[in-house]
């Protein structure tokens, strides 16, 4: 605690309450479960945008990053993946998003259930569940890094205060105080980034220039790998091909991000959103890949004030780089402003994964569920329960993310985890769209197939995650192609059941 002031308290304890207040205040006309989970409608595109940005990068990007090009033999060759993530965005603001305003929809997963009826949408639903929360857990226990560094609060106590501080604004704001905060969260991560890759050449003797040629000499900025493998490190095909698809079922089949497109107000203000996010992406990871070369340059002319601590499940050593940076060789208030950076990064990813979690149970599940009651419940039932389900959800992951400690490698176990259904969700999803006449059972069996699979490789093979996607859903929509054959009797034509 020495190592800051109460300058540096002031700014980190405003910036708590002032996003908790900033929430609450964006969100106090929740009335329905149209205003709880697509924000009435009425957000700006410009404000979702820089939100799906938030909620997609969060802290594994503000500290995973960095130690990636910082690191033994790291450079800057995941900007490869993020190619890939602009063409999705893209693809997806021309092809998708029409069909998510053909009528109001809560979720990707009504697709479903239009095209194959409510079993289909409802084990959709639970894939994304299941994958969000472990995903989502992962997210958190990334975010204790610096907390752990700074107070020296142990893990599960690091967890209470992101987990509690996001619940109490999402639970009474819903998605329109998620969505603000997440933008005003963005802004400041990225002027934290922009003085980081300004400020540390400016401490290397002989400034730019000299940081740049160290960089650059020790293949530090070294971006392009044209060789195509299965294994790390990245590659173009990886970014081309896995991080298009990757991107094509986050950004298109999973609620995370597709419940900030649902809540435009029209398709060309979803396509705008979109866009906005492809934009940003690219420069957005190529900043903080050159602070971690930055880093490197300047701790090869000073020691580190604090060690690196060793290796140990859950954190790789270098994962503490930025932390230790920003802790001793920033001085006082900006250092103040730049751990509130990692903090509004670490909240966006704990308020969207809640708000979406309790999207999908409460709207998916749980009133589908409830339809099948003879009783007439009211929109304000389900609003009461969407926001005692959003308190569940902050439960479930504060158990996963102290769980997550015991994952070698943080920041590839949350990829992997995403991977295990993200294929099958993507699957789905194409199915839905372009493939109805496909049977419900089929398309199930397709599913469960690609996560059986996913699983097998995940744990079994040295396959890098950027390909995870890819294989998943070539697996799901084999597998329902061939099982729908399986099913359908020869030269009887399968019509989609009505949801």
């Amino acid at each position: 605690m020495g190592w800051y002031n109460a300058a540096d308290w002031a700014v980190i304890l405003a910036y708590l309450a002032g996003v908790v207040a900033f929430g609450l205040w964006f969100g106090r006309d929740q009335r329905t479960t149209r205003d709880y989970f697509l924000g009435s409608k009425n957000t700006p595109w410009w404000s979702i945008g820089m939100s799906i940005v938030a909620a997609e990068t969060s802290a594994l990007t503000i500290i995973g990053v960095p130690a990636m090009a910082y690191g033994k033999g790291g450079n800057l060759g995941f900007i490869q993946m993020i190619i890939g993530y602009v063409i999705a965005r893209i693809l997806l603001a021309i092809v998708l998003v029409p069909h998510y305003f053909r009528r109001e929809i809560y979720s990707p997963y009504q697709l479903f259930g239009d095209a194959f009826g409510n079993t289909v949408r409802q084990t959709s639903a639970v894939f994304f569940l299941i994958m969000e929360t472990l995903a989502a857990g992962v997210r958190v226990y990334v975010a204790c890094i610096p907390l752990q560094l700074m107070l020296n609060f142990s893990v599960l106590q690091s967890i209470m205060v992101f987990v509690g501080l996001s619940l109490l604004y999402t639970t009474f704001g819903g998605v329109k105080a998620v969505i603000w905060t997440d933008a005003v969260q963005f802004v400041l991560f990225l002027l934290g980034g922009i003085f980081t890759l300004f400020y540390v050449p400016t401490l290397i003797p002989g400034g730019w220039s000299s940081a740049w040629a160290e960089a650059s000499a020790a293949g530090k900025l070294d971006w392009f790998e044209p060789l195509f493998s299965w294994r790390p490190p990245f590659n173009i095909w990886m970014g081309i091909i896995g991080g298009t698809v990757q991107v094509m079922s986050s950004h298109g089949a999973e609620q995370l991000i597709v419940q900030r497109v649902l809540a435009c107000k029209t398709v060309a203000e979803g396509r705008k959103a979109l866009t906005l996010s492809a934009v940003i992406i690219l420069p957005l990871f190529l900043m903080f890949l050159m602070a971690g070369a930055w880093m490197w340059v300047y701790y090869q002319h000073y020691p580190l004030a604090i060690p690196l601590p060793e290796t140990r499940p859950g954190i790789k050593a270098n994962d503490f780089i930025y932390p230790i940076f920003i802790t001793t060789a920033v001085p006082h208030v900006l250092k103040g402003f730049l751990i509130v950076a990692i903090l509004s990064a670490a909240m966006s990813s704990v308020s969207s994964a809640l708000t979406s979690l309790a999207s999908v149970s409460t709207m998916d599940l749980f009133k589908t569920w409830r339809r099948k009651s003879t009783a007439v419940l009211s929109d304000e039932y389900f609003l009461r329960f969407s926001r005692w389900s959003t308190v569940g959800w902050a439960l479930a992951l504060t158990g996963i993310a102290y769980a997550s400690r015991t994952a070698p490698q943080v920041l590839n176990a949350a990829f992997q985890l995403r991977g295990l259904t993200s294929g099958a969700l993507l699957g789905g999803l194409i199915a839905a769209v372009w493939m109805r006449k496909l049977q419900p059972q089929a398309v199930i069996l397709g599913m469960v197939a690609s996560f059986a699979v996913m699983a097998s490789i995940a744990w079994k093979t040295e396959v890098f995650w950027p390909w995870f996607t890819v294989i998943g859903t070539t697996t799901m929509l084999s597998a329902a192609i061939l099982a729908n054959r399986l099913i359908t009797p020869r030269g009887t034509a399968s019509a989609p059941p009505r949801p």
